[in-house]
């Protein structure tokens, strides 16, 4: 991916070093592989999740930490793709009559407090619709790498690019109908929502793919196939295969391998967000 002449974004709040301490959080045992497999889902409703840890700890500086050279590179790049990801959505909401309204990132280091509540670096990236802050410990990409066979600069930048897609539907609304539908219906029902709201993130990140690429020339031969692989890899059946044995459908979060991947091409293929309304048909056609 060719990002290093591009623009840096000014809404990057760097709390690597900030030290969580005080109560240790409730929810050993099951509650933390509840965290655990959320993170390997990129840290799927974290209003949800986030609430079910105990009592917030205190923050504090942490001094004898200092971040690598590799580390702060890898900061560098997500402020570049944080900055591209600013200046496609303002520009494609110009076109819809609409303002773009810039989330901020935080980088931390180990954990960290949200809107949404205490986290952990375990629970990897995730948005927080409450602050509209996107949250990512560097780590997870040593992760997305060697655990979930993901490697690549543009696997990287899918992974911003996805939480990003998450404030542009906070930002419309449609997450936040998602979540009122919670208690309304089914946990199973609520799952195909949950569903369709990550693909349609998927789908933006693709758009956004497809926008940076014809106005900036960001793409290299290679980095499609490494976010296709990246979309592959975090499918809740790869996923529940991989750390169970055998899938469960009804608990699928945020869409198969085939559906990740699928609804990616789709917005990268055509730019155009209109393409990525998940929520029309049916389940199966998803």
């Amino acid at each position: 991916m060719r990002w290093k002449s591009g623009r840096r974004s000014s809404n990057v709040e760097d709390r690597r070093g900030v030290k969580m301490s005080g109560r240790k959080t409730a929810g050993g045992g099951i509650g933390l592989l509840v965290i655990v497999l959320v993170g390997m889902y990129f840290g799927v409703d974290p209003a949800v999740i986030l609430n079910m840890v105990g009592n917030a700890p205190v923050s504090t500086p942490q001094n004898e930490y200092t971040p690598t050279a590799a580390e702060n590179e890898l900061a560098d790049f997500v402020s570049v793709v944080l900055a591209d990801t600013e200046d496609t959505w303002d520009v494609l909401l110009q076109k819809e009559g609409a303002s773009y309204a810039e989330p901020k990132l935080v980088l931390f280091s180990g954990a960290v407090q949200s809107a949404c509540g205490f986290a952990q670096a375990v629970m990897g990236p995730f948005y927080c619709p409450a602050d509209q802050k996107v949250y990512i410990d560097l780590s997870f990409y040593q992760d997305l790498k060697n655990k979930l066979d993901a490697p690549g600069d543009f696997a990287q930048a899918y992974v911003i690019a996805h939480e990003v897609g998450h404030h542009v539907q906070n930002l419309a609304g449609i997450s936040g109908k998602v979540h009122e539908a919670r208690g309304k219906v089914s946990p199973a029902d609520h799952n195909r929502l949950t569903v369709r709201l990550e693909l349609q993130a998927d789908c933006y990140s693709g758009v956004w793919a497809n926008h940076a690429n014809r106005v900036r020339n960001i793409l290299e031969p290679g980095d499609i196939d490494e976010a296709l692989n990246a979309a592959s890899m975090i499918g809740d059946d790869r996923l529940q295969k991989k750390s169970k044995g055998y899938i469960t459908p009804d608990s699928f979060t945020h869409g198969t391998s085939a559906q990740r991947s699928r609804w990616f091409r789709k917005g990268l293929q055509s730019g155009d967000m209109h393409v990525c309304n998940t929520f029309q048909g049916g389940y199966d056609s998803l």
